[in-house]
């Protein structure tokens, strides 16, 4: 039987082989750029196996994630920048780094130990990479890293999705108090938040906000000055920002939440779709109070399930 060695080895060897010449005219066309999507889209495949608790399928998926990390690796190792002996290298470095109280002399005796270990291990990697890019040279304002403190948000990356880049974003900044001091402060937010939305909104044209309706997507937009338009949506990403500090408050991951409610509307709108369709009815010739009543019975339905 194969160790976990030999079988990782096959794996590297066969995405080796698939990039070299004579080996698969897609794969050998791919770059860095052209499989980052994929790279997003199987993340997000691994996390749906997750919340279906869907074990046998969970391994297709993890394996569809690590073909990213060969992927790239063979990539750079093609470039001459890096390869996967450096990725497991970092890997191996970091895992023994970061818990100096199970390779090392620190002491944690519970998970909040270990995460303020944490923290101050990454106040010094931010450190040394300030150090190194001062080294490095890349330019005139990153060199004067070492005298003007970096942002403990620094290494947050704004690439993320945007509920997850808020969700690290208001963890980072609560480790250091910068925090509500209790949940209903936070309630006490959305409502000044939801106010505040309600307040520019007196600014839209007669007669305020209205639904697109039916008909080619967008035919029924209102025209809007494009300052008030700014000023909304400042104000509804305030009122996601709040949204996002209550699931964190409550130790939920906002992404996560949001799917499952995204699959629960799916599931309903399904229903509806199906039950018309069972009477001979369309979609688009239902009224609004058809489609509420359907929708109402949909939600009994999977209480009743």
């Amino acid at each position: 039987m194969s160790t976990t060695g030999e079988r990782f080895e096959r794996a590297v060897a066969i995405m080796e082989r698939l990039r070299a010449p004579g080996g698969c005219p897609w794969d050998r066309e791919q770059t860095f750029d052209s499989i980052k999507p994929y790279t997003l889209e199987e993340t997000y495949e691994v996390l749906e196996a997750i919340d279906n608790r869907d074990w046998k399928e969970l391994p297709g998926e993890l394996g569809d994630l690590l073909l990213q990390v060969l992927f790239y690796s063979e990539m750079g190792k093609e470039q001459g920048t890096f390869s996967i002996d450096d990725v497991l290298d970092r890997l191996s470095r970091k895992l023994v780094d970061r818990h100096p109280h199970v390779f090392g002399e620190a002491k944690a005796e519970t998970s909040a130990d270990v995460k303020r270990n944490w923290e101050a291990l990454k106040v010094e990697e931010r450190k040394k990479h300030s150090q190194r890019t001062v080294a490095e040279g890349e330019s005139n304002a990153l060199s004067r890293a070492d005298s003007v403190p970096e942002s403990i948000l620094g290494l947050i990356s704004s690439s993320m999705p945007s509920l997850l880049e808020a969700h690290k974003l208001s963890s980072r900044a609560a480790q250091v108090g910068f925090d509500w001091p209790d949940i209903n402060g936070l309630f006490d937010k959305l409502g000044e938040e939801t106010a505040e939305l309600q307040e520019r909104l007196r600014e839209f044209p007669a007669p305020g906000p209205r639904p697109e309706g039916r008909g080619v997507a967008g035919s029924g937009r209102q025209t809007i000055s494009e300052d008030l338009r700014l000023r909304l949506e400042e104000e509804v990403g305030d009122l996601f920002f709040v949204l996002v500090n209550i699931a964190r408050y409550l130790g939920l991951d906002p992404e996560s939440a949001l799917r499952k409610t995204n699959r629960k509307f799916r599931r309903r709108f399904r229903w509806m779709e199906q039950r018309l369709r069972e009477n001979g009815s369309a979609l688009e010739s239902a009224s609004m109070e058809q489609l509420e009543a359907l929708w109402q019975q949909a939600k009994r339905e999977e209480r009743q399930a």
